[in-house]
């Protein structure tokens, strides 16, 4: 097959602007399981950039559960939920979901999903039509924002965090069909949505609030239930989103709601309907993540995290780079050029270090930054050689200027 075809010219032309700009993509293989210690691309790493914030990845017992429930129930569903997919490892996974989260949501059921993303598609794209309006949080996720596109209704979009603008817009509103939607931790910030505020809000005005809780559902709350815990949430309008590939370990998502809406998601979500079910050998490991979530394990846990979190806040005294505001596991370090921010992580790399370097369009432009993940499987030690080791390379970064301004 020819390579001078001019579409595929035209493709080079623009990855090669992506170069220009500093923004291509690249994959790097990882050949042992998740942990902070891994081996990448043939050479040993110490990780901080993946989301498996309480360490389930590997954990024995969830591997355990994943071998137990491929023996039980074989490799694949075979079919869609509707169809002959649905297991009694599904079934059993939503129902232990429900009661998890029912101190927060008493008449809530679970509904499983094979990703976030067709999660977050499924909710927005099914709770309301063309005739709504959906209110999106400026920094919300991309799923969020592909879901509200998909409903096809009318979107306005409010800046992060700001309570006033998303009145204004609500009192605006003429649709007898509304939706708020937001992140509840904001991904590449690490900051928290003021989602009580926002729940009273919707309350007010008759409108939908969805949450995505990717980044809090297992590390959030005494005993893991996320946001909902947190901040002590309820409402029949509150719609619940939870990742179960970041603090759960494993694969998936689910939406928590009452149980008219989800049974509204089972009948007519597009998402949910029309894909085969996620492998029941999945779910049935999922039962075991969550249990450890539930129980004592998990709280020490998160108590280790959050120690984590504060001794790198600590020892990370920068200088002209910026450590946003987080209690969470996501640290990010804004140094805002493209190219420094490529250079950084790559110095991290050869010092031994993985941690992802962020630019636009997944953060905006001039903010770049490296996105430090921990997890409840670092070391104090750990944490503190990689504060080493980013003090060491933004000191360098530093001391070509000083040295400019001194001869000057």
């Amino acid at each position: 097959m020819s390579d001078t075809s001019p579409l595929l010219s035209g493709l080079q032309h623009k990855l090669e602007e992506l170069g220009r700009q500093h923004l291509i993509r690249q994959r790097r293989r990882v050949e042992t399981p998740q942990a902070p210690a891994m081996t990448v691309d043939g050479r040993p790493m110490l990780a901080f950039c993946s989301n498996d914030y309480l360490g389930l990845a590997a954990d024995a017992r969830v591997v355990e559960a994943l071998c137990e429930g491929a023996a039980r129930y074989g490799a694949g569903s075979g079919a869609s939920h509707l169809i002959s997919g649905h297991s009694a490892a599904h079934a059993a996974l939503e129902e232990r979901l429900a009661a998890f989260l029912s101190p927060c949501l008493p008449s809530a059921r679970a509904l499983y999903f094979s990703t976030g993303y067709m999660a977050n598609l499924a909710v927005l794209s099914t709770l309301v039509g063309k005739d709504a309006e959906i209110f999106s949080e400026e920094l919300n996720h991309a799923s969020l924002i592909d879901g509200a596109r998909l409903a096809r209704a009318t979107l306005r979009i409010y800046p992060h965090k700001d309570l006033d603008q998303l009145e204004a817009l609500l009192q605006q509103a003429t649709a007898q069909d509304r939706l708020v939607v937001t992140d509840s931790v904001f991904s590449m910030d690490g900051d928290i949505a003021p989602l009580r505020e926002l729940l009273v809000l919707c309350e007010r005005y008759g409108a939908w609030l969805v949450v995505d809780d990717a980044h809090g559902f297992g590390v959030l709350g005494e005993n893991g239930r996320g946001v909902l815990e947190q901040l002590a949430l309820s409402s029949p309008q509150l719609v619940y989103v939870g990742t179960l590939g970041k603090a759960a370990g494993v694969a998936g998502a689910f939406v928590a709601a009452h149980a008219t809406v989800i049974e509204w998601l089972v009948q007519r979500a597009r998402p949910y309907i029309y894909t085969t079910a996620a492998p029941p050998a999945v779910a049935h490991a999922l039962l075991a993540s969550v249990a450890i979530i539930d129980g004592a394990e998990g709280r020490q846990r998160r108590t280790h995290l959050t120690q984590l979190i504060g001794r790198l806040r600590e020892r990370l005294t920068l200088k002209r780079w910026t450590l946003l505001p987080s209690d969470t596991p996501i640290q990010p370090v804004v140094i805002g050029d493209n190219a420094a921010t490529m250079a950084a992580g790559a110095t991290l790399l050869a010092l031994g270090f993985w941690v992802g370097a962020i630019r636009p369009p997944t953060v905006p432009a001039g903010s770049a930054r490296l996105r430090i993940t921990l997890s409840a499987s670092h070391t104090l030690a750990q944490v503190d050689a990689l504060a080493d080791a980013l003090l060491g390379i933004e000191a360098a970064a530093l001391a070509p200027a000083s040295a400019t301004a001194e001869s000057a």
